[in-house]
């Protein structure tokens, strides 16, 4: 518990929410800078040299929220989301909802996340939306509903399905994954239900929020030597006394929806300055 006690701050400065600061400079840039991809410094203060966008529709998925120019990333993530986007699409599921990836040069965002700053993030939303699909201009505010009861006291199954579990477990047993930030209920629920090999529930980490979308983090890829690594956090599969912990003590609390916030402010690695500038 000691060690899991400590990666808390680790992870609260990758996943906290993100009030309007100077990082809306990043926001303002709309093209990726040249040169080979590199992710460089943090999940949660770094930037991204060369980033890839996702083609806004592909088998299996389509982007949302297409305005915020948030589709760029490394492009092991680009293949993570086609490759498991088209596994589901096998399986006979809807389409996904590709949410935030990163700015087309990383970098901190003005709203919405700490984290997204490398092209190693990217939020896949839980809605199942079977059918046509939505043209480019209705993708701004899709119906996207929680798998999580709106008293907070369990999961919906009006929207739960066997569907989501078979989706996480497919996305945490792809190649490259460090971790999925998901709801308290969901991990419980996963917890229950699994069946099998039990190895993938390694990967599901609770964190405040994350019940209408899950959060997948990818490992720093090789030949990124700028790019740092988060560190660990379960040893077994966390369905013990780590999710128990949310339910008794909760370590970290979203704040009221009125509460003024200290704008988060991270200090990015000096080579973020030329990815900035570049022409």
């Amino acid at each position: 518990m000691k060690h899991f006690a400590a990666s808390f701050l680790a992870v609260f400065l990758a996943c906290a929410t993100v009030w309007p600061t100077a990082a809306a400079d990043w926001s303002t840039v709309s093209t990726p800078s040249p040169g080979p991809t590199q992710s460089i410094g943090f999940y949660s203060a770094g930037c991204l040299q060369g980033a890839q966008p996702l083609p806004l529709d592909g088998p299996g998925y389509e982007a949302i929220r297409i305005s915020r120019n948030r589709y760029w990333g490394q492009p092991v993530m680009i293949d993570y989301i086609q490759t498991l986007a088209a596994r589901m699409r096998a399986a006979g599921q809807a389409h996904l909802y590709i949410g935030d990836i990163g700015q087309p040069r990383g970098g901190p965002a003005p709203s919405g996340h700490a984290s997204h700053q490398v092209g190693l993030d990217a939020d896949i939303w839980f809605e199942r939306q079977p059918g046509a699909r939505r043209a480019p201009a209705d993708r701004e505010n899709p119906r996207l509903r929680s798998l999580v009861k709106a008293d907070d006291t369990g999961i919906d199954d009006t929207v739960y399905s066997p569907a989501h579990l078979s989706l996480l477990r497919t996305a945490a047993e792809m190649p490259n994954v460090d971790r999925i930030f998901v709801n308290k209920f969901i991990k419980e629920r996963t917890c229950q239900t699994a069946t099998g090999n039990r190895a993938w529930l390694n990967k599901l980490v609770v964190w405040v929020g994350h019940d209408e979308h899950f959060h997948v983090r990818l490992y720093c890829p090789p030949g990124n030597p700028q790019c740092q690594p988060q560190a660990g956090y379960y040893s077994d599969d966390g369905c013990g006394e780590p999710l128990e912990l949310w339910f008794r003590a909760p370590p970290v609390r979203l704040p009221p929806p009125d509460a003024v916030q200290k704008p988060y402010r991270p200090k990015l690695p000096a080579a973020c300055t030329a990815v900035m500038n570049a022409p």
